[in-house]
């Protein structure tokens, strides 16, 4: 069976969706983020950042208009988000899911962003960007995965640099550190093939 691995992170704004497309990229898999709220489009980010001939990029199974945590989009557009309705699109490719916030976004009354990673047999991949608050946050995040007997690969830190904050959360968190993104100027397709080759040199991940 064929890869998939969910990308999640600690908190909106902390690189997913550089993450998905410097893995996508790596692996030439295929992409997807099952549930977007608002414009533009991750996936239409994600397209523009990734060049080859192998990858896939396949429609949202919910796409809201309002830039919300999706259960509170979903009821604004009068929309009902059905866990049952997020199927797997059709591919053999390694599939690279993006999530959306972090593990604990509602996206209805009774689920969360993580309540997916199951039903779809996936492993997360956790992105955390370091900020004053981020250990807490970090820690947090992988407690919960822990408490839901989630499969991690492992964590890729993503922005600016802080050696020791990231010490301490892998020493707590026993995870493998992935790779790390360094706060770029800009982010190109060539900067994200850059650090797609390094995760294959790496071999950190295999499709």
């Amino acid at each position: 069976m064929a890869k998939r691995y969910f990308i999640t992170a600690i908190g909106t704004e902390s690189g997913k969706t550089v993450v998905s497309s410097i893995i996508t990229q790596a692996l030439q898999a295929d992409y997807w983020k099952p549930i977007q709220s608002g414009q533009p489009r991750d996936t239409d980010t994600v397209m523009t950042l990734v060049h080859n001939q192998k990858s896939v990029f396949h429609r949202e199974a919910y796409l809201l208009s309002i830039p919300l945590s999706p259960h509170a989009a979903a009821r604004l557009e009068e929309i009902e988000i059905h866990i049952a309705n997020i199927l797997l699109p059709d591919t053999e490719n390694t599939l690279i899911i993006e999530g959306a916030g972090g593990v604990l976004v509602p996206i209805n009354d009774e689920h969360f962003v993580i309540d997916l990673v199951p039903r779809l047999d996936a492993e997360v991949i956790l992105v955390a960007n370091i900020y004053l608050g981020s250990i807490n946050h970090t820690l947090l995040t992988i407690r919960e995965l822990e408490r839901r007997r989630i499969r991690v690969k492992g964590i890729i830190f993503n922005g600016p640099e802080n050696k020791e904050s990231e010490r301490i959360i892998l020493q707590h968190s026993g995870y493998r550190q992935l790779l790390r993104v360094h706060q770029e100027k800009a982010i190109t397709p060539e900067v994200i093939n850059r650090y797609a080759l390094k995760l294959v040199e790496s071999k950190a991940l295999e499709a």
